[in-house]
């Protein structure tokens, strides 16, 4: 077996007093391989007689992992144990000096993964292609990993966007130094030759995302992502410039969906007319598993609002944009003494070619995005625009051209804000 010198540092890393640890890099990197090598080190010694290998579904968790074109762990432990299943599930059975061990490899890709993992106590886990998991079945298997003795997760990946909800989920690991990350380039992968590599550098520079993506294994924008024009570095400011025209909010709303309100306003300056998203209230009830009442969400939209206008003191807001489609949400702030105005939601605009109205305020939003006359405000405190941003990174089409309705909701509102600065100001 021929290793680079990084498949033997990532194979014989000394992992005391890490809990997770994260390869990342482009395909064919030799990453996957290696952690075959490690994980079947990292088993044989660990007291815990439980293991779990997932990837999207159970068949690429074997292929990827368990088989390996012959470097995974079947064929590591072939002398040692046999394929089996009982009440957890197909795995692999091992009987060694230290005691017996098990090796479920298991789907996590599905909404419902959670269920085949619950009940079970585990000492490490693999995350083949941890950015295509279900969130929640990762977080249920940091639960299950808990009571281990020797609690350990090793994680790969091909880079993902930069704001994928998965990496949030890391964020417990590297506050509390138990986390390593290692980066993968093509030039890790030993049985790449020199002419191969030349050939697939060429190849990948015929466009700008395959080149940072494929070659350089940067965190990149995915391919089809609606907004790919949005650049944080250029649509983020650190202050207003021009002379306030106006402002204004825009909300949306829903109990299981996420609940969002911004802060806008419009300035003039050379001739220009602007447009800044100054802060962002938003909630999820689905991300966080805490379902509030309309009447909650009303009364935080208040305080957000209170919020904004102690910060900046800018003139009284114009307008309180709502999307019509919530009527709960808008009866709530009446009730609280905030008149609400219909947004714009595109439902009388034309039926676009792909037969969707919302494409009319997505051409608005792009253009603004392209004319870079539509700023982010960073202000550093709460009420930022993180939510925003992570939904522009996962907002794509399908096959077919349409828009997929996730990751969507401060995007709605966004695009409300949109419609109404591009009639008023630019069209």
């Amino acid at each position: 077996m021929i290793l680079s010198d990084k498949q033997k540092e990532n194979i014989f890393a000394p992992i005391k007093n890490i809990r997770l640890e994260l390869n990342e890099g482009t395909i064919r990197s030799g990453k996957t391989m290696s952690d075959a090598q490690k994980m079947a080190f990292i088993i044989a010694a660990s007291r815990d007689e439980n293991h779990l290998v997932t990837a999207y579904n159970q068949e690429q968790a074997y292929r990827m992992f368990m088989d390996c074109e012959g470097f995974g762990l079947a064929h590591r432990f072939k002398e040692y144990g046999e394929l089996r299943n009982d009440r957890h599930g197909d795995h692999l059975w091992l009987n060694l000096p230290n005691g017996e061990k098990k090796i479920y490899f298991k789907g996590g890709g599905k909404a419902n993964s959670v269920g085949a993992i619950t009940g079970m106590s585990i000492g490490t886990v693999t995350f083949l292609e941890f950015n295509l998991l279900n969130k929640s079945f990762i977080e249920e298997c940091f639960r299950r990993t808990l009571a281990a003795k020797d609690r350990y997760h090793l994680a790969e990946q091909n880079p993902p966007a930069p704001n994928h909800p998965n990496l949030e989920l890391l964020d417990q690991f590297i506050k509390t130094g138990q986390y390593r990350f290692r980066h993968w380039r093509p030039t890790d992968n030993p049985i790449l030759t020199g002419s191969r590599l030349a050939e697939w550098k060429a190849q990948c520079e015929t466009s700008d995302y395959l080149y940072k993506r494929d070659w350089l294994g940067e965190r990149v924008m995915p391919e089809g992502v609606i907004y790919s024009m949005f650049d944080k570095e250029k649509h983020t400011a650190n202050a207003i410039r021009g002379n306030v025209i106006e402002t204004f909010f825009t909300a949306d709303g829903g109990q299981g969906d996420a609940t969002t309100c911004a802060y806008w306003v419009v300035t003039f300056d050379r001739g220009k007319y602007y447009l800044y998203r100054l802060a962002n209230y938003y909630h999820s009830g689905t991300d966080t598993g805490v379902t509030k009442a309309m009447s909650i969400y009303a009364k935080e939209i208040k305080r957000f609002v209170e919020w904004c206008k102690a910060k900046w003191q800018f003139p009284h807001w114009n307008y309180f944009f709502v999307d019509p489609a919530c009527k709960s949400l808008r009866e709530e702030l009446h009730l609280l003494g905030i008149p609400t105005d219909k947004a714009d939601n595109n439902s009388r605009d034309k039926i676009s070619s792909n037969g969707m109205k919302i494409e009319v305020g997505i051409e608005r939003v792009q253009n603004v995005l392209s004319k870079g006359v539509l700023f982010l405000l960073e202000h550093g405190d709460e009420y930022d625009h993180y939510s925003l941003i992570k939904e522009i990174g996962m907002y794509v089409r399908n096959d077919n051209g349409l828009p997929i309705d996730k990751y969507n909701h401060a995007l709605d509102e966004l695009r409300y804000g949109v419609n109404y600065f591009y009639k008023t100001y630019i069209a």
